[in-house]
């Protein structure tokens, strides 16, 4: 692979990735039954209020929640169609393929639908950023374009390096390029969102840009020094730093919301153990409640579904070893999975995720049908 873009994996990158790595593990834990849905709901629409935020939209986040709830907002109409179009965006996000040029159109398409002639292309001219009419940074020119995201993606869709890492680099090297006329922020911060997505599905709701917006200037300096130094690594680190702190807010806020829904008193029968709230994933998604039916077990496809929509970064040998059959049998239903549409590989066969079309109905416990 010729195209790399410019970093240096250090140790200070390592350290950081390894500390998010861990954070991810405790996230999951409190996030294994979906006990709190509207934490999810919560959480994207910080990400689209604080995304539009760093591009100048000034609508609270009060009022882009009354927007997703239906209601009548008093704000400029482009405000508010900037809105919409990132909630189509980022509810479309489990659709897209991250290396794909078209799926990338397509996503810019929503985004700037109704507010840029060319959404959805492309840009056809020059562009430069400036600040205070002093030039910031010359994107290069729109007929190195189509040749320049090839190299971009088909990079992402090859590289070894660990997703955290590439995310962050595709975020800088999008910046760097300036695709399209406008709306290459957005972009930027939905496509490292998707990519971190695909290692692991919780973090498509992930508040990431809520902190980027609390630091907008470090952003833009970092992206201005690493454009001058021809090293993208302090932007990245800054990045992975925003994603490490947006974690543990997230962890601080759920842990009360968590103890308020431990506190609420449930009534069950005398003789059906409560499971705890944390209990491990892996065996509230498999092993059948005491009290179930035969007939109500899950069959292994469902159990493949089941897991891999929670860890879609493992391997079909991690699966077959947490559900205690051969590889081959694995392998085989695997195989089914993604003949019926209900299964996709994303990415690269090292390093790559799955991607579960259609999760099985009543989950956790699954529902043959």
């Amino acid at each position: 692979m010729s195209y790399q873009p410019p970093f240096k994996l250090t140790n200070s990158l390592v350290s950081k990735v390894a500390e998010i790595i861990e954070l991810v593990a405790n996230w999951n834990a409190r996030n294994q039954q979906d006990q709190l849905p509207q934490l999810r709901r919560g959480n994207r629409i910080k990400t689209v209020q604080a995304s539009l935020a760093i591009e100048q939209n000034t609508l609270s986040l009060e009022q882009v929640t009354a927007l997703l709830d239906g209601k009548r907002v008093l704000g400029h109409p482009k405000e508010i169609q900037e809105v919409h179009n990132a909630f189509a965006a980022y509810d479309a996000l489990t659709g897209f393929d991250p290396s794909s040029v078209n799926d990338l159109l397509s996503a810019h398409g929503l985004l700037l639908s109704g507010l840029a002639d060319d959404a959805g292309c492309f840009r056809a001219g020059g562009v430069g950023i400036y600040k205070d009419k002093q030039l910031l940074h010359m994107a290069p020119p729109a007929n190195q374009l189509p040749r320049l995201m090839h190299d971009l993606l088909r990079w992402l869709a090859e590289t070894d390096a660990h997703p955290l890492i590439a995310s962050c680099a595709f975020h800088y090297e999008l910046e760097f390029i300036h695709p399209f006329s406008d709306g290459n922020g957005r972009m930027g911060r939905l496509w490292q969102t998707l990519i971190l997505s695909r290692w692991h599905a919780l973090l498509a709701y992930l508040p990431m840009e809520s902190v980027i917006k609390n630091r907008q200037e470090d952003y833009y300096r970092l992206l201005g020094e690493a454009d001058r130094s021809s090293d993208c690594g302090s932007f990245m680190a800054f990045l992975l730093d925003a994603i490490s702190e947006s974690l543990r807010e997230s962890l601080a806020f759920e842990a009360t919301s968590l103890a308020e829904v431990q506190e609420t008193p449930v009534k069950t029968p005398a003789k059906t153990p409560v499971k705890r709230l944390m209990e491990p994933v892996v065996e509230l998604l498999v092993k059948p409640q005491a009290n179930a039916q035969p007939e109500k077990r899950q069959k292994t496809p469902e159990q493949i579904i089941a897991l891999l929509s929670v860890h879609p970064q493992w391997t079909l040998s991690d699966v077959a070893q947490s559900l205690g059959k051969s590889l081959s049998a694995i392998e085989r239903a695997a195989a089914k999975l993604k003949q019926q549409g209900q299964l996709q590989r994303v990415g690269a066969r090292k390093g790559g995720s799955w991607l579960v079309i259609k999760e099985p109905e009543n989950h956790p416990q699954g529902n043959n049908q």
